[in-house]
């Protein structure tokens, strides 16, 4: 009986906008994420556990699944053509990344076919920020379950936070964020230990 009312509360959760862990989507209305573009996106550990290092000296030091990370950011820019990969940070409970898309640099679009399908979400469109996000959640997820011998456990929130990053003077403010995040990691209230203040 137990796993239904689990599975209850989980439906209520997710379809009830006034439940306080319900997310609603950060995507930008109308926006196309897969065209060209440089975007600004930040992952965050499943109920924020800081599995991937901790901040020594105003510095990160990243744990064995950090490191996997990192590597799994930097396999990015070579196994996919489109992206272009910019400044990015691994933290204790979160990666804060910047990228850029290059789709149209050959003309060709890969075409997304649809199926009959049971699934609720839309399909993604290939050579896309939500794309990209999917499989690298998913690569390090794998890596990481199978480090810590946790098969199917969640690493990551389901979602994301991502910006369309407009300009040059936005791009830099960006870049200084994400190299200044560990030394400003003491100075952010969810960083703190529980309890205090």
């Amino acid at each position: 009986m137990r796993p239904i009312v689990i599975l209850k509360i989980k439906m209520i959760a997710e379809n009830n906008p006034k439940y306080p862990y319900h997310r609603k989507s950060t995507r930008l209305a109308g926006y196309d994420y897969s065209q060209d573009g440089v975007y600004f996106i930040t992952l965050v550990t499943h109920i924020r556990a800081p599995i991937f290092g901790m901040i020594m000296g105003g510095e990160i030091v990243l744990s064995e699944l950090g490191k996997i990370v990192k590597d799994e950011w930097y396999k990015t820019g070579q196994i996919r053509s489109e992206i272009i990969l910019d400044e990015f940070v691994v933290m204790p409970d979160h990666l804060h990344g910047i990228l850029a898309i290059e789709n149209s640099s050959n003309g060709a679009r890969p075409c997304v076919i649809t199926t009959e399908s049971n699934s609720p979400m839309p399909p993604r469109k290939p050579q896309s920020l939500g794309s990209f996000i999917a499989g690298f959640k998913s690569s390090v997820t794998k890596q990481i379950n199978l480090m810590r011998c946790t098969p199917g456990q969640p690493v990551w929130q389901r979602n994301y936070y991502d910006r369309v990053i407009r300009n040059d003077r936005e791009l830099d403010a960006i870049r200084l964020y994400i190299q200044a995040n560990p030394q400003n990691w003491a100075e952010n209230k969810e960083n703190r230990p529980f309890g205090k203040k």
